[in-house]
């Protein structure tokens, strides 16, 4: 064999080794890759509460932080209360004068698990600190709904309720801890925006009504890097993105106010005004593009951008614009309130809160299907959607997977019911979905 043969095979040797150490991690909110996993012949397509079930377990307290996994962990928060806390109710609402605000007078654990992959034993359970939560929330939201990360040695977590930032290693033994302000947001709304990871960066986004900001920590310290300043009255669900583009590194950070880009050292690169008052989407980047989107229903537009690399200063639309230098395309009614856009091959899908799913050309913009009804008899949707073998994946609120045909064509093809209510998006990793419901966690297998 020549030796451009054997180069050849071993491009391909790492190339396929790094996919399949890819498919065994998913360190973060959404994966790696913004919902969209590995093909994987077994990852099922079919469950319910007995059916392709590896385990299940009880995962104490409320808490709709989203599992991620690393090799045999995986790991989820949760905050425990001894009182009496409002329960969370499903569907999308605004109730009445209070907007579903409420309060906790109960000293809080927050509590970190690392759960056996395989099964299901719960290895450790750290508590990383027991308080009162010094803001209020949601009903519909928890005290513990930023989703961790981590780098393979550490996991890095982040409760915005109380202003608080930890490492711990795998044997669930606290590295450092980090205060930051906790400050009231939009309504009492509460915070959801997870921490991010870069190279040795841990990036935390906390807009409120009193002093917003972002933060750069070293993550092997915990030491301030850098602060910014940001002129966001209210509150940010949105976590931030650290896109990787060919011209440069910069940190995407949708918001109320702007959208706003800053380099690896905190200078502001470009902004975008557009958003609705209220920003929960997360950012993601495909086909050389950066998407984000924003959909408070009662504001208008409820726009999506695309925008490619090497924007500088203000890049906003002109009325009447939808696309300029930087913004590839625009659409003034596709955004969502607050499940995350999927891009899925060359498609770009919207589940809306209310049970819809739209698709459009990923690269263009272009409408492929307008609004198609998942069922009717769903209450919403609060998880994002998920990708793989051909197949999209929709987690209602009541707990049940609708799993639809990838492509031009909308084709409901099943469901799946865990029947419980659930908000947080899952994993998917070494086979598997992991699903958390509210009083639950789910590792689901073909078998």
């Amino acid at each position: 064999m020549t030796r451009i043969g054997l180069a050849t095979i071993g491009v391909l040797a790492v190339v396929v080794a790094s996919r399949l150490v890819a498919a065994d991690q998913w360190p973060r909110f959404r994966g790696t890759q913004a919902g969209v996993a590995a093909d994987d012949p077994a990852l099922p397509d079919r469950w319910s509460e007995t059916e392709n079930i590896a385990w299940k377990i009880d995962i104490p307290g409320l808490a709709w932080s989203s599992p991620i996994v690393w090799n045999d962990h995986i790991f989820v928060t949760s905050a425990v209360s001894p009182g009496v806390e409002a329960a969370p109710e499903k569907g999308l609402y605004d109730p009445g004068d209070e907007h579903g605000k409420t309060r906790s007078t109960s000293v809080n654990r927050w509590i970190v698990h690392d759960v056996d992959f395989e099964s299901g034993r719960i290895r450790w359970s750290k508590e990383v600190v027991a308080k009162i939560p010094a803001i209020g929330r949601h009903i519909k939201n928890s005290f513990a709904s930023e989703t961790a990360t981590t780098d393979g040695e550490r996991v890095y977590v982040y409760f915005g309720a109380i202003g608080l930032i930890a490492a711990l290693d795998f044997d669930g033994r606290i590295v450092w801890t980090r205060q930051v302000p906790a400050h009231e947001t939009y309504f009492d709304m509460g915070t959801a925006a997870s921490p991010v990871l870069h190279k040795d960066r841990l990036y935390i986004v906390h807009d409120n009504l009193t002093e917003s900001f972002m933060v750069a920590l070293d993550k092997r310290s915990g030491a301030q890097v850098w602060r910014v300043a940001r002129e966001e009255p209210g509150a940010t669900w949105s976590t931030p993105y650290v896109w990787e583009n060919e011209l440069r590194t910069e940190i995407v950070t949708p918001a109320s106010g702007k959208v706003r880009s800053y380099d690896l050292d905190g200078k502001l690169l470009w902004e975008l005004k557009g958003m609705t008052i209220l920003t929960a989407p997360s950012p993601f980047a495909k086909h050389g593009l950066v998407y984000f989107s924003s959909g408070y229903p009662g504001d208008s537009p409820r726009p999506v951008y695309a925008v490619r690399p090497g924007a500088t200063g203000d890049i906003s639309l002109k009325p009447g614009e939808t696309s300029n230098q930087y913004i590839t395309w625009y659409q003034p009614t596709l955004g969502t309130y607050q499940t995350s856009a999927l891009v899925y091959g060359d498609y770009y899908y919207t589940l809306l809160d209310r049970g819809f799913l739209l698709c459009h050309d990923a690269k263009t913009g272009k409408q492929i299907y307008g609004r198609q009804r998942i069922t009717q008899e769903v209450t919403g949707f609060t998880a994002s959607p998920w990708a793989y073998n051909g197949k999209i994946f929709l987690l209602s609120e009541d707990g049940d997977t609708y799993v639809v045909q990838a492509g031009p064509e909308f084709k409901v093809l099943g469901k799946n019911s865990l029947n419980e209510m659930s908000l947080a998006s899952p994993a998917v990793a070494r086979g598997s979905v992991i699903i958390r419901t509210q009083s639950k966690l789910y590792r689901i297998a073909r078998k």
